[in-house]
Formats: C-alpha cells, sequence, structure tokens
C-alpha cells in the first residue's frame, strides 16, 4: 500500500477572482484529475500564495499554473525553505510571470525579477502571438520525459523565459522560432535573453535542483474560452487572418504535454 501524501495545487489570475486570459477551471480540473487517480494522494487547492505558510508543510509537490499571482517575500521565504528541505515544485505555464511595471512616458510595460524568479529557475520577458511550433526532446533519460515523443508539434503561447540559475539546471524541452526583437507592443526588453547560449533555441520545460530538492518547469500550458480570452491576435500559423480561435486547449490535448504532466506528477510525489 502506498504511503498518504499530500499535494497543494495553486491556479488562478490576478487581481484575486480574474481569470487574466487563462482558463483556470479547466487547467485546474485537468491536473486534479491526475492527481485523483493516485488514491493515496490527497490535494489542498487555493488561488493564489496566500496563506502559503498553512499548505507546505508536511506537502510532498506543489503545483502551479497562476497567471499574475506571485509569491511575495515572506511567501517566498517559505516556499524557498520548503524546496531546499526536499519539497518539488511542478510549475506550469505562467508560474514564470508576476508583477509588471510600467515604463514612464510609454504604453508599456516591463517584467520585474523577483527572488521568487531564482528560485523556480525561470523568469518570463515576453511572449509574441500564440502561434504553432514544434517541441525537441533533449534529454530521453530524465524521468520527467519517459515516454514522451523526441519531437511533437503544438499550439501554445510562446514563451520567452530567462534561465536564471544555468549552472543547476537541465534543459528538458527545447523550441526555436527565432529571436524575437523587441518591438512596440507587448513588454519591454532590452534583448532576447531567453534563447540558449550560441542558438536560437529557447528551454521549454527544465529541471532546476536546489538544495535537497527540485523544481520543474514548463512555459506550455495556455487554455482560454470566449469569457477567458485577452488576444487580440494569433500567429498565421494558427489563423491565416489572425483571428484567435474562440475555445483554446493548445498544448493540453496533445501526447507530448499530457505525458509530460503525468510525469510531473510522479516526479513530484517520489514514484520516478
Amino acid at each position: 500500500m502506498n504511503e498518504r501524501v499530500r499535494a497543494h495545487l495553486i491556479a488562478g489570475g490576478f487581481p484575486a477572482g480574474q481569470m487574466a486570459g487563462h482558463d483556470h477551471d479547466y487547467a485546474r480540473l485537468q491536473i486534479l484529475e491526475q492527481l485523483q487517480k493516485r488514491e493515496h494522494v490527497h490535494t489542498t487547492v487555493t488561488n493564489d500564495y496566500d496563506d502559503i505558510e498553512k499548505w507546505l508543510p508536511d506537502c510532498k509537490v506543489l503545483i502551479t499554473y497562476v497567471a499574475g499571482p506571485v509569491a511575495q517575500e515572506e511567501q517566498h521565504t517559505v516556499l524557498r525553505q520548503w524546496v531546499e528541505a526536499g519539497g518539488r515544485w511542478l510549475a506550469l505555464h505562467g508560474s514564470s510571470g508576476g508583477k509588471a511595471a510600467r515604463i514612464p512616458d510609454s504604453n508599456q510595460r516591463t517584467m520585474v525579477k523577483m527572488d521568487y524568479h531564482n528560485t523556480l529557475g525561470g523568469f518570463f520577458i515576453h511572449h509574441p502571438p500564440i502561434r504553432k511550433f514544434q517541441v525537441a526532446l533533449t534529454d530521453k533519460q530524465h524521468p520527467l520525459t519517459k515516454d514522451m515523443p523526441e519531437v511533437f508539434e503544438t499550439i501554445d503561447e510562446p514563451y520567452m523565459v530567462e534561465l536564471q540559475a544555468p549552472e543547476s539546471t537541465e534543459v528538458l524541452l527545447t523550441a526555436d522560432w527565432g529571436l524575437v526583437p523587441p518591438t512596440e507592443t507587448g513588454f519591454f526588453y532590452e534583448s532576447d535573453t531567453a534563447v540558449l547560449p550560441g542558438t536560437s533555441t529557447r528551454a521549454i520545460a527544465f529541471e532546476r535542483s536546489l538544495s535537497q530538492g527540485a523544481v520543474a518547469y514548463t512555459t506550455l500550458g495556455h487554455a482560454h474560452t470566449p469569457t477567458t480570452n485577452s488576444q487580440r491576435s494569433v500567429h498565421e500559423s494558427v489563423s491565416p487572418d489572425n483571428t484567435v480561435p474562440l475555445h483554446l486547449r493548445g498544448s493540453w490535448e496533445t501526447d507530448g504535454f499530457r505525458t509530460l504532466l503525468r510525469n510531473g506528477i510522479s516526479w513530484g510525489i517520489g514514484e520516478i
């Protein structure tokens, strides 16, 4: 008989109660469905990092699918200590985001890097319009990539995430849609610091070791409905006239991402 373990799931947008451009209900249910298949795993659920000190003690794995919520200073201290003591954090999609600051005399905003991003191992700087792209497996031996296809195609937000601790990070999945120079739309950044050194590829999934614990993060996972969508257009690879699909499940409907999610939960609770 498996020993009883607890998982904690944070899924929600910012401000509190808002969807922030994502279908959190769908993502939350997909994650909970995978957790429920393991009868010895019991899950607590919140919408942000508030009161995280109540939920992390005796928790085996933390799973986050957020758009805006980020651990503030005191919350981050609790989170960091928990991971360093052996906790495992499975972070999805918008977990690499957080606070954006307005650029003076401009309509643009820039993302604010926090200690939280160092613990996560990744910092979101921007994403171009949703597009179709290929994801390539770079580590076939890692438990998180078990049974994953070497290459799979998806439709998703092409997240540009800057690695924060490359010396303790193992890149598992990559994608290449070329360099993305700064524009007058979207988030402001001085250069495309999300590409891996000497290449035009970027990390789509990685594991970041931290003392006795670890973080696994993937940029994949956008989903929206007509009432949660905030996209104004998409890349022509999705729609020739750039019309945004009313419903988008993207990576959630691919075998590659669903295998990664299952593996991530198994990794988090110590099955693999």
